[in-house]
């Protein structure tokens, strides 16, 4: 079933968007979290930059 669900990804317009992870640090605690986004490849500069 995965196989599946991986390959339909690539097929279609999947590959235009890359998952990108961000560890953020938490102003209250100062424990750091991780911050998951699915974004277009032509914004993952962006991404990186903005806090």
């Amino acid at each position: 079933m995965a196989k599946k669900t991986v390959a339909t990804l690539q097929t279609g317009a999947g590959k235009s968007y890359t998952k990108v992870i961000k560890m953020v640090k938490s102003e209250k605690t100062g424990s750091y979290a991780f911050k998951e986004e699915m974004v277009p490849n032509e914004k993952v500069k962006d991404f990186f930059e903005k806090k």
